[in-house]
């Protein structure tokens, strides 16, 4: 999502190599591969946890080449996603640090303009999930109880 009133992204950030096929001395088979993402997925990681752990314990560079579809379509096809997407649960955790973080801070005008911005980020994406159903048209964002998605 792109900022909020300058509407720019960001430049910072690796690229990911243009090679298109997959290396020769990855030694890991699609299925096992595919046991590890259902195992680290019921452990509670997210999509972009997985890639990174992926990358990194596994020494597997890109899962899309290996399965030839994203890593949260294969979690889907194993039915192991979670009701929230991963942007909107982290969206919600932002909130709930500053709202932690105003509890001590009572005077701390930017992050009360901060989690006005935060929230109304959060209201925005769950009109976009909501009209795409990807998210029921039930979920309604709770502050109150927000807290719960934090770890």
């Amino acid at each position: 999502m792109a900022r909020l009133y300058s509407r720019k992204r960001g430049k910072s950030g690796s690229k990911k190599p243009i090679k298109k096929s997959l290396p020769v001395w990855l030694r890991y088979k699609p299925q096992e591969v595919e046991l590890i993402v259902a195992k680290l997925a019921k452990e509670g990681k997210n999509a972009a946890e997985i890639g990174i752990i992926l990358r990194d314990t596994y020494g597997i560079p890109d899962s899309r080449l290996l399965f030839k579809s994203k890593l949260l379509n294969i979690m889907k096809k194993s039915g192991i996603t979670t009701e929230v997407p991963d942007d909107l649960t982290s969206l919600i955790r932002r909130s709930v640090a500053i709202k932690k973080h105003m509890e001590t801070n009572k005077g701390d005008q930017t992050a009360k303009r901060g989690l006005l911005l935060t929230e109304s980020k959060i209201k925005r994406l769950t009109k976009y999930y909501k009209r795409t159903r990807i998210l029921s048209s039930e979920w309604k964002y709770d502050p109150e109880r927000a807290g719960f998605f934090m770890k």
